[in-house]
């Protein structure tokens, strides 16, 4: 495992293209596995969430090849709905949703409970629970969980709070079912129409007919499919937000303004400049950072995967900040770290807001934080700083990217999982980052 030393200090600038979303390519891969056919996905992100999803797949049978630099093609012509390992499942939580492919081809399927970032309980009861509608017999034996089914039926189901993979694996269970289905407080999240956008071309009946409401009829089979990936709003994100924390200037080749209006709007709240044009983001500070109040929602509010970035662009804003995150019940643990650079973070628990919490209750704990004040500006200093998490990583990266002097960041294997040869692009940036392997590596 290698570390990374990284100076900070030096304003960004240029241009960086977005690469291919994580959080879409991940269930693309899983839906290739609803039709016989070829599928060939554009755009596809080299990370290693990607490779994990590709072994996962192969495991079950089927082909995977890169043909292209960021091109895959799939093809789930003979597959086995074998089991495979927890070791690989708790990798990456999207895992999970090869089950529903699984029981439309093959009418049975074993999936472990799956892993993922540790940012607080992640349950997988709402993606269960929506497959029990279309009659499956499924059960938990305390490692996998465990399914069978004679043909899907389609059916009518309303998630009590937003799932945004609950609703794509919704989404993939309804394709190839019997009869119509209608989800109800489905996720508007943009992956998810990319979503629907590629199981359409393959054939698939699928429209969104109000904001949150998405109708499936089912069709008995699917064909193949060329798809590009949309651009990953996380990432483009985590850049727009690193070239204000740097003072730089940063053009985001490809980004989407529409998948991204809300982080934009609070960042120019906040004193930065934004323009966008068809081909992409430029982002610059501006004169000076104000301080703003972000609460995370899902689309099209504040995305909660931009709020820890968004935390760090906070400490160097004039005057107390407030950040309530209503996604995941521990997603704050990362300020620490920041604070021992020099951050003043507090963190409370305010009042539920009136929008609740998209948690479920049972799987918060008097141990974890909801909201933070940050005061600011507070200018960082270097430090030794461990990767918890993929986000929390990307986060950490910029905060040593804005401290004075060199800060040591460890668990650098978290960030690669989400982005694209990110310490590369970033020196092509001016970013200045060594790579330190362990002694091992290099005796």
């Amino acid at each position: 495992m290698h570390t990374l030393l990284i100076e900070g200090g030096v304003p960004l600038r240029g241009e960086v293209r977005i690469a291919g979303a994580k959080n879409a390519a991940l269930k693309m891969m899983a839906a290739a596995l609803l039709t016989e056919e070829e599928v060939h996905l554009s755009n596809v992100p080299h990370i290693s969430d990607v490779y994990v999803m590709s072994a996962l797949l192969q495991t079950l049978g089927v082909e995977v090849n890169w043909n292209g630099p960021n091109t895959l093609r799939i093809r789930a012509k003979d597959i086995r709905p074998v089991r495979f390992g927890i070791d690989v499942a708790a990798k990456i939580r999207a895992s999970f949703v090869v089950m529903a492919p699984l029981l439309a081809r093959c009418g049975e399927a074993s999936v472990p409970n799956p892993g993922g970032d540790r940012i607080g309980h992640r349950p997988v009861d709402r993606l269960v629970e929506g497959l029990r509608h279309f009659g499956v017999c499924i059960d938990y034996d305390g490692a996998y969980y465990n399914a069978t089914c004679d043909r899907l039926r389609g059916c009518e189901y309303r998630f009590n709070k937003n799932s945004h993979m609950g609703t794509e694996h919704q989404i993939m269970a309804a394709v190839l079912a019997e009869g119509r289905s209608v989800i109800y407080n489905a996720a508007q999240e943009p992956e998810v129409d990319d979503l629907i956008d590629m199981l359409n071309s393959m054939g698939a009946r699928i429209k969104r007919v109000e904001p949150r409401t998405i109708v499936i009829d089912g069709v008995r089979k699917l064909g193949g499919t060329h798809h590009t990936v949309m651009p990953d709003r996380i990432e483009a994100g985590t850049f727009a937000i690193m070239a204000a924390a740097t003072d730089g200037d940063l053009y985001l080749s490809g980004a989407n303004p529409d998948h991204m209006q809300a982080l934009l709007d609070k960042m120019k709240e906040a004193g930065c400049r934004i323009e966008a044009d068809p081909e992409g983001i430029r982002v610059r500070r501006g004169e000076s950072l104000r301080a703003v109040n972000v609460i995370t929602r899902p689309h099209p509010g504040f995305m909660t995967d931009w709020q820890a970035p968004f935390v760090v662009l906070l400490t160097q804003a004039s005057g107390v900040s407030l950040v309530h995150e209503t996604i995941f019940p521990n997603r704050l643990g990362y300020t620490e770290q920041l604070n021992l650079m020099g951050a003043h973070i507090e963190l409370f628990n305010p009042p539920v807001p009136d929008c609740g919490y998209e948690w479920n209750e049972k799987d918060d704990s008097p141990d974890y934080f909801h909201a933070a004040r940050i005061y600011g500006p507070t200018p960082l200093r270097a430090a030794n700083l461990t990767i918890p998490d993929l986000r929390a990583g990307a986060t950490l990266i910029i905060a040593a990217l804005c401290a004075e002097g060199v800060s040591k960041v460890s668990g650098v294997q978290w960030v690669e999982r989400g982005y694209e040869h990110f310490v590369e692009r970033l020196r092509s940036l001016g970013a200045r980052i060594e790579e330190s392997l362990p002694a091992e590596a290099t005796a």
